[in-house]
């Protein structure tokens, strides 16, 4: 995509990538005939549902062979919480309603809020025990750890595949083997990623796992979980039989086309090695930051084992806010985007042993499609030197 993307040009370097990419010029293109002529309802019978009914059965199969799934496994809902919601709540309603007198899940303690939101709710409004594992200092949670804490009572463990902060990838396959052992479901949120790494639902282990589009370069509001054959949810929303009966209303035909389309889009991305270019972007980016400030820079999470794209570190003697404030040309995160603006130090870096005063010097940098070598070039100079102002003005 070397012409690059209009909502970019002109503008800060854009290394927030993993807070929300930019839509795909072809995904618009391919959803936009939703929003016009294709207006029908995919339920009616009539010839006005045909082809929103067709573009739906085609999106689900996009969606599907991303992940190594069948287009009858994907359930499109609103956005990635909700997702992680219908997998969370979905599998421990099923398991009450089934009869079972005490349900128990297991996470753990740097998991997305979405999935803590759900099983605190189930905590609190169903007495649903939950076990909040911790993770080591490279944000890894121990499979043993989570053979240790499952129950006769067990009915699902949630883990992450991706760190959303650090971009630690999980060892998700062999906490799969523990959770098959015990005949517990699996539940893995992949919404940093799908996309940036190549991803089979089989190869992984996973009874249910989180798309999210926004992550993807298609619009925000629409996302997706992955059920697999034979897992029973209750429903979040009840009503008409839309989405397999797990989510009722009306489907939003054109966002799902676009997930489907961004996700054809991902794939041809990986076989034409965007993994191999996101990493090189990520670790020229650090290179150049370590030579510009040099042993100044901490790098946070797991040395190998991460997201292509993502850089989290600290550059001691001075915190990530005054640090972006400096860096207006510059857009990134301080720590996850989706507590920004809080002055406090992240929870995860802190769960990872991490010291709250060096957790608030903490930033993330996420490349994506459209990053190319001068923009990290850019970034790095650019933070290198308020860096070096900032610690002048502080001492």
């Amino acid at each position: 995509m070397a012409d690059g993307h209009p909502g970019l040009r002109g503008r800060p370097v854009y290394l927030d990538y993993n807070a929300t990419t930019p839509v795909d010029p072809r995904v618009v293109v391919a959803m936009t005939p939703f929003l016009t002529a294709e207006f029908g309802n995919p339920s009616s019978t009539h010839a006005y549902g045909q082809a929103p009914r067709d573009a739906l059965v085609r999106a689900r199969r996009q969606v599907a062979a991303l992940i190594g799934a069948s287009g009858q496994e994907i359930v499109f809902t609103g956005s990635g919480s909700e997702a992680d919601a219908l997998a969370i709540r979905g599998a421990a309603l099923a398991a009450l309603a089934a009869g079972r007198d005490h349900v128990h899940l297991v996470t753990q303690v740097t998991e997305h809020p979405a999935v803590l939101a759900a099983c605190h709710e189930l905590q609190r409004w169903h007495r649903v025990e939950v076990t909040y594992l911790p993770v080591d200092s490279d944000g890894v949670v121990d499979p043993d750890d989570v053979a240790a804490a499952i129950t006769a009572s067990t009915v699902l463990v949630s883990v992450m595949h991706a760190n959303n902060e650090t971009g630690t990838l999980q060892r998700i396959a062999d906490i799969a083997e523990v959770t098959r052992g015990h005949g517990v479901l699996l539940h893995s949120d992949a919404a940093q990623s799908v996309g940036k790494v190549p991803l089979d639902v089989d190869a992984l282990g996973v009874d249910l796992l989180t798309v999210v589009g926004h992550k993807i370069y298609a619009p925000k509001g629409i996302a997706a979980l992955f059920v697999r054959h034979g897992v029973s949810l209750h429903p979040l929303v009840g009503g008409g039989g839309q989405e397999r009966g797990l989510r009722a209303g009306t489907e939003n035909v054109a966002l799902a086309v676009a997930l489907g389309e961004a996700s054809e889009l991902a794939g041809s991305a990986l076989d034409a090695g965007e993994s191999t270019r996101l990493a090189g972007l990520r670790d020229g980016l650090a290179d150049w930051l370590e030579e510009l400030v040099p042993a100044r820079i901490h790098v946070h999470g797991h040395p190998t084992r991460r997201l292509p794209n993502t850089l989290n570190l600290r550059i001691d003697g001075v915190t990530a806010l005054q640090l972006l404030a400096a860096t207006p040309d510059i857009a990134a995160s301080t720590g996850s985007a989706c507590h920004a603006g809080r002055d406090e130090p992240s929870g995860v870096l802190v769960a990872m042993g991490v010291h709250p005063d060096a957790a608030m010097s903490a930033i993330r940098l996420s490349a994506g499609r459209w990053t190319e070598p001068t923009d990290v070039k850019r970034a790095a100079a650019s933070l290198a030197e308020a860096a070096r102002a900032g610690a002048v003005s502080r001492s």
